[in-house]
């Protein structure tokens, strides 16, 4: 990411966010917009068919905060997290830059007060671990509060790629050594627009799961 010598304290402040959220869209309002700069502009203003300018050489663009929803939901169709920062304070009490912070983020298997009117589709969200040749998943349909859970091992494996068909999730959850063999599931048949989101593999312990 390219920046001036002479920072703005705004821009340092969403320099300050954006480093904690460096995998999703920041949304930074400002005013009645929400803002974009750097990559994230450049690569929103193309997804979502907008203008993309700049403001001392920052690539910028942005959207406004009355109808954003609409924008929020192709971002998250697309596959992508976003992180909303809003302001926390009264601008008229600031004695400077506005304070502001990531009040939620959004992914595209959590994000269901999104949808406008009733929800209208399952929304998935997928935890799947591999041992060996072996996998097990557990899903959630976050527009219905159902769990499911199966399992594929021995001679009655099951093919993972029809189980990724049939319940398309909008996310997968999964421990960070099961990276590259989630990658190649992916990559190998065709499935794109999905979050995936790698955790720490204690999480996925079965004796810390059972407490």
């Amino acid at each position: 990411m390219s920046r001036n010598k002479s920072v703005t304290p705004m821009m340092k402040q969403y320099l300050r966010l954006k480093k904690k959220y460096q995998d999703a869209f920041l949304f930074f309002r400002l005013g009645d917009f929400y803002e974009l700069f750097y990559e994230d502009a450049k690569k929103a203003s193309s997804i979502l068919e907008i203008a993309l300018t700049s403001r001392q050489k920052i690539p910028m663009c942005g959207v406004p905060h009355h109808s954003a929803d609409s924008y929020l939901s192709k971002l998250l169709k697309h596959g992508y997290k976003v992180a909303i920062c809003e302001q926390v304070e009264d601008p008229k009490e600031s004695k400077g830059v506005v304070k502001r912070d990531v009040v939620k983020v959004l992914t595209p298997g959590t994000a269901v007060e999104i949808e406008s009117g009733d929800i209208k589709e399952n929304t998935y969200v997928m935890s799947l671990v591999f041992q060996g040749d072996d996998w097990g998943l557990a899903l959630i349909d976050l527009s219905s509060g159902r769990m499911d859970t199966t399992q594929s091992t021995g001679e009655n494996r099951k093919n993972l790629k029809d189980e990724m068909y049939k319940f398309s999730p909008k996310e997968i959850i999964f421990p960070q050594s099961c990276e590259r063999k989630i990658e190649q599931l992916l990559s190998k048949n065709g499935i794109k627009g999905i979050l995936k989101s790698s955790q720490e593999d204690w999480i996925f312990d079965i004796a810390q799961a059972s407490d």
